[in-house]
């Protein structure tokens, strides 16, 4: 079935009220799809169906499974490579000069969907980075989607998903086989703390941050919510500390003009002034 346009300001209207996203209406093909499989899930006989039930009964259970549904964003591990080997060989040698007398660091990677960004960095600093098992590190992992949530939190990726940008030789040494999928192994699951939140209503209690990874989500979201989230985020960073968006989400410092870029090679940044 192809959703009308009348269906589909609806579905715009209810994610924007509901978590400030905006979606274009080249995303109209998304909308089908997924709520599609969400009717399926819910045992409805149509997506008709399921938009007919927002209508008339939109209960804090449908609205949010909507949410869930709509909020998941395409992610693999390792993602941008120039990004992760910049982290590596800049990034964070410079923040861990920095807070060498402290030995802390905070890291937050916000709407981290399936959960691949922080285990990829939890990989990244157990496998290149040992003096950091004596530091206190948090490394904390965010999403809107309770589902996509639970679905981190267990750590069981398909083959196709660990062949997505992780390399071999990482992938033996901290995943192991479970039947057809594979399981990151406890040492990194541990590393990471998993939160349910909504970028753009109150924040839970939160470190000072020294990394904050806010990678392709901006995108959805109108320059009002943008500011919100930079807002916090200023309030949020320590000096010195490190925000990244995503490649195509650029001149922050326009929303925010405490944001200042930082540039190693061709991968930008952010710094609170």
């Amino acid at each position: 079935m192809t959703i009308s346009n009348n269906d589909f300001h609806y579905i715009q209207n209810i994610l924007h009220k509901q978590v400030g996203i905006v979606l274009g209406m080249d995303k109209l093909y998304l909308v089908e799809n997924r709520l599609t499989a969400l009717a399926q899930q819910r045992g409805l006989a149509s997506l008709q169906e399921l938009l007919l039930q927002l209508r008339t009964r939109p209960s804090p259970d449908i609205l949010q499974d909507v949410v869930n549904a709509m909020a998941i964003n395409e992610t693999h591990f390792f993602r941008d490579e120039p990004f992760f080997e910049t982290l590596k060989t800049t990034i964070l040698p410079d923040i861990l000069v920095q807070r060498a007398k402290q030995r802390t660091l905070s890291i937050w990677s916000a709407a981290c969907s399936s959960g691949q960004e922080p285990y990829s960095i939890a990989i990244l600093l157990r496998e290149y980075f040992p003096q950091l098992r004596d530091w206190n590190v948090r490394l904390i992992a965010s999403d809107i989607s309770s589902t996509m949530l639970a679905r981190s939190r267990k750590g069981c990726y398909t083959q196709f998903e660990v062949k997505r940008g992780l390399p071999e030789f990482l992938r033996y040494k901290y995943f192991q086989r479970c039947g057809k999928e594979w399981q990151i192994k406890a040492e990194i699951c541990k590393m990471v703390e998993f939160k349910e939140i909504n970028l753009t209503e109150t924040w839970p209690s939160l470190p000072a941050l020294d990394l904050l990874l806010l990678r392709n989500v901006l995108i959805y979201f109108d320059d009002t919510h943008k500011k919100i989230i930079l807002n916090k985020v200023q309030r949020l960073l320590k000096p010195n500390g490190y925000l990244f968006a995503g490649t195509s989400e650029t001149a922050l410092n326009r929303l925010n003009k405490q944001l200042k870029i930082v540039q190693s090679g061709t991968i930008v940044g952010y710094q609170v002034q």
